[in-house]
């Protein structure tokens, strides 16, 4: 089980900042940003750290906020199953970039590109948008992408 981080840079009009993987696990899907942790790293440094090397936008762990723990599983790629902590980030210093593995581009929340983007976010992500927190499981059918089990609750911590 690998640990790693999602990061949503929310601008302040709202809009949703969302990277096209562009190589890789989720190729050509939309996402938020992050990674796997690296030795001796938090689960906020990690993120800042990937949202640096994604997208070029720097951030502080502090003002990362919180919102919420996944557990994904991969039926038929038990390498791929991973643990995720959420988190939504306000404020930043620099302008959004490409890299090698993202295409960065913000959106509307009611403009969500929800068909590229994995089947599950359709499900978790607004509850996010609507300031929830959550907790749950996604595992996925052995063909990667379809969502075989779901499981959703509010996080109260």
């Amino acid at each position: 089980m690998r640990p790693t981080t999602l990061c949503f840079p929310v601008a302040a009009d709202g809009r949703l900042l969302l990277g096209c993987k562009k190589r890789g696990f989720g190729n050509g899907k939309w996402n938020g940003f992050g990674g796997k942790l690296e030795p001796g790293e938090s689960f906020r440094e990690c993120a800042v750290r990937e949202l640096y090397e994604e997208v070029s936008l720097l951030a502080e762990p502090e003002a990362l906020e919180y919102m919420g723990f996944l557990d994904f599983h991969f039926t038929a790629a038990p390498a791929a199953d991973h643990i995720t902590y959420i988190y939504f980030v306000k404020t930043w210093t620099g302008d959004p970039a490409g890299s090698e593995e993202m295409d960065p581009r913000f959106f509307t929340v009611d403009r969500l590109p929800y068909d590229r983007m994995w089947q599950s976010d359709r499900v978790w992500l607004p509850r996010l948008i609507k300031g929830e927190r959550i907790k749950g499981r996604v595992i996925f059918a052995p063909d990667g992408e379809t969502v075989q089990s779901l499981e959703i609750k509010e996080d109260r911590q």
